[in-house]
């Protein structure tokens, strides 16, 4: 009888040798692990400047100095952001969550009404409510504007709710739309022949398992409003009725740039945003997903 060799000729590919697969294996989590991490640390390489030089004083915030750690931590710079930003957080706040409610409301009925009432023309319509998508800002600032002021609609804060409200809708109706799409037509049958309407089938069916849609919608609209610039520097011609994006650009000094005070500034004025991410965040993706497929 003849002794099987341990070891394989050297002829042989590398690829074909049993222990290969194993490798390939151990080595793929190590790799992937490994872009993660230069990606997050690329990703927060910017957040860690912003922190940092929040807490410098105005001698340590030049350029030159950005990577390094204050010397001596002081958080002046964020009582002064604080101070300065505070009321333009209230009224960004006063702004963004009534604007929300009502664009993801009327998306989510339109939504319903595009998807599970097949009227004459409705897929036109959805096509309008599509462009609507796609029109910048800056195409309907004057119109709108003018639109609001011709119909004397109140002024300020209400007036730039309501331009977020509209130009809010399309995405909230094709969010709801692709959602609704999903629920199987056999679940709608079943309300209908239990003797409800659209409104009482919406309300009673569709509504409790819409939690996924709504909370895209408010995730999106939110940060949409939030971070909004344009239309707040055109429609508010109040300076205590801005917003806290425009009271943040108001803190870059025309002469000298007050690094520590425009960072602490910056992240204050994201903390709103940031909140809302880390609440609802983990249903983001599994809202935007429950719509991507019909099943």
């Amino acid at each position: 009888m003849t002794a099987t060799p341990t070891t394989l000729p050297a002829s042989v590919p590398a690829r074909s040798r049993p222990g290969w697969r194993r490798v390939k294996k151990a080595r793929a989590p190590a790799i992937k692990y490994t872009a993660l991490l230069i990606f997050a640390v690329i990703i927060l390489m910017p957040v860690y400047i912003l922190i940092v030089t929040g807490f410098k004083g105005v001698a340590e915030t030049d350029p030159a100095h950005a990577w390094a750690l204050p010397h001596l931590w002081t958080t002046s710079a964020w009582r002064q952001a604080w101070d300065q930003l505070s009321p333009n957080m209230m009224n960004s706040l006063e702004l963004a969550i009534p604007a929300t409610i009502l664009s993801t409301v009327l998306g989510c009925l339109n939504g319903f009404a595009l998807s599970k009432w097949r009227f004459p023309g409705a897929n036109i319509v959805f096509t309008f409510f599509l462009f609507g998508m796609f029109i910048p800002y800056q195409a309907v600032m004057i119109p709108l504007t003018e639109l609001l002021a011709k119909l004397q609609f109140p002024a300020q804060l209400p007036r730039l709710a309501l331009a977020h409200i509209i130009y809010g809708i399309p995405i909230t109706t094709l969010i709801f739309r692709n959602y609704y799409a999903t629920i199987p037509e056999d679940l709608m049958e079943s309300s209908r022949m239990d003797g409800a309407g659209m409104l009482r089938t919406l309300w009673s069916v569709v509504l409790p398992i819409s939690v996924p849609a709504f909370v895209v919608t408010m995730i999106w609209q939110f940060t949409s409003i939030w971070n909004d610039f344009l239309f707040a520097v055109f429609i508010i011609t109040d300076p205590s009725q801005y917003p806290v994006t425009v009271a943040l650009n108001n803190t870059t000094g025309s002469l000298v740039s007050a690094y520590d005070l425009q960072m602490s500034a910056a992240l204050l004025a994201s903390l709103p945003t940031l909140v809302v991410y880390i609440l609802l965040g983990r249903y983001f993706m599994r809202g935007l997903m429950a719509g991507a497929l019909k099943g």
